[in-house]
């Protein structure tokens, strides 16, 4: 016989009239073999419950109301555990995503989740001026992370795919120092007795364009002075770990980054001037990091110099240079010659550069730079020529006068 309700209706399986008046309707989830129970006022509005529960089911999605609840910064944390990353990448993704997310989308259930959240949020951030990278890689946080909710048969469709668009400010240009501001800076330095001391770490980092954490990590045993090599087999970062902030000895980015980098002779001499300054002013390594000792460029206390370090010194070093040249500008009643801002990174890309208007194959520089692909390289410094280069190298198309025009 069939169940009723109190107005003599006819009750579902599973449709239930409590003694209350209220409507429930009692199912097991397909997938997670949970029984559960929605409520209503009414029994049609039971049934538009019903309805959705039935429609999710047969598109195998998760209907357990507790699944319901999943929150965007849980979704996350799930999403992290499946990443097996080297621990200071996940921490500094779950710092940026602790400093944008957590306290704004982090809060909203996966379920009520729309395009519009996302696409209002990378308004806001490009309003207040962040950069697209910046936006990019919080897009590459909440994408995957939502992506995994699709497989898990949360949702139906990743409500983040295809909304980066063109957010954020354009990312700034990198800009290389030309070949005549190069040999002025590094004269300038050489003519310092207060920066001279930092000569011979700008003319490595110039001369195998190697990145400030590597760098920074190279000891003594990874230089080859026989065989003029230097071998870049990790990387010294800076970041906080179970001890607070300190150093890290690390795998080098990509497993390209280990390679042996041929000295050029201005980075031999380097080497060896840093050997004698270190003796002179007795700037001997005294610090073991990951099993590692014997760091070449160091502090006064003796410890590796930090990155942003190396940023404070090139910053001080183009002040002075500006204004030496400012004042000699006015002397000679001409305008000056500036030096641009430049940072570790500027050394790297300067020394790129060398490599390119100097006609070094792709592949060639891919290996120094220490790229896990040739196109990051091009990518990268594909502006490598200037004008002047450019029109040398377009002058070698010029045919020959004895060379019939095409009719």
């Amino acid at each position: 016989m069939a169940r009723k309700d109190n107005k003599g209706r006819n009750l579902k399986t599973g449709e239930y009239q409590r003694p209350d008046g209220r409507y429930e309707y009692r199912y097991k989830d397909e997938i997670t073999g949970k029984r559960n129970s929605v409520y209503a006022a009414d029994l049609a509005s039971l049934r538009e419950m019903e309805k959705k529960i039935n429609k999710d089911m047969d598109d195998l999605l998760i209907t357990d109301a507790s699944v319901k609840k999943l929150t965007v910064n849980t979704l996350f944390e799930r999403y992290m555990a499946t990443k097996n990353i080297k621990e200071r990448t996940k921490k500094n993704y779950i710092r940026m995503w602790d400093y944008r997310i957590r306290n704004t989308l982090g809060n909203i259930r996966v379920v009520d989740f729309k395009t519009s959240h996302i696409r209002t949020f990378f308004s806001a951030l490009s309003d207040e001026g962040l950069a697209h990278s910046t936006i990019k890689g919080l897009y590459g946080l909440l994408n995957p992370s939502f992506e995994l909710a699709v497989e898990d048969g949360i949702i139906r469709k990743n409500p983040v795919t295809g909304t980066l668009g063109d957010y954020g400010a354009p990312a700034k240009e990198k800009e290389a120092l030309t070949l005549e501001q190069q040999e002025k800076l590094l004269k300038f330095v050489e003519q310092s007795n207060v920066y001279k001391p930092h000569l011979p770490m700008m003319q490595v980092m110039f001369g195998a364009c190697l990145r400030v954490s590597e760098t920074i990590g190279l000891t003594w045993s990874d230089v080859d002075m026989k065989n003029r090599e230097i071998h870049v087999g990790g990387q010294l970062v800076y970041y906080e770990g179970d001890e607070g902030y300190c150093f890290h000895d690390s795998e080098t980015k990509t497993d390209a980054g280990i390679r042996d980098i041929p000295m050029t002779q201005m980075v031999y001499d380097a080497f060896r001037k840093q050997r004698e300054l270190n003796l002179m002013l007795g700037l001997q390594s005294n610090v073991e990091i990951g099993g590692r000792s014997g760091f070449i460029f160091n502090t006064k206390h003796g410890r590796p110099i930090m990155p942003a370090g190396v940023n404070s010194f090139l910053k001080n070093i183009v002040n002075a240079y500006n204004k030496k040249e400012s004042k000699l500008a006015e002397e000679e009643k001409r305008e000056p010659e500036l030096m641009p801002p430049i940072s570790s990174h500027t050394l790297r890309h300067t020394g790129c550069t060398r490599l390119g208007e100097n006609n070094v194959n792709p592949k060639v520089m891919q290996y120094v730079m220490g790229h896990s692909d040739a196109q990051i390289t091009m990518n990268v410094y594909n502006h490598i020529a200037e004008k002047s280069h450019v029109e040398n190298e377009m002058s070698k198309m010029n045919l020959p006068e004895t060379v019939p025009a095409v009719v």
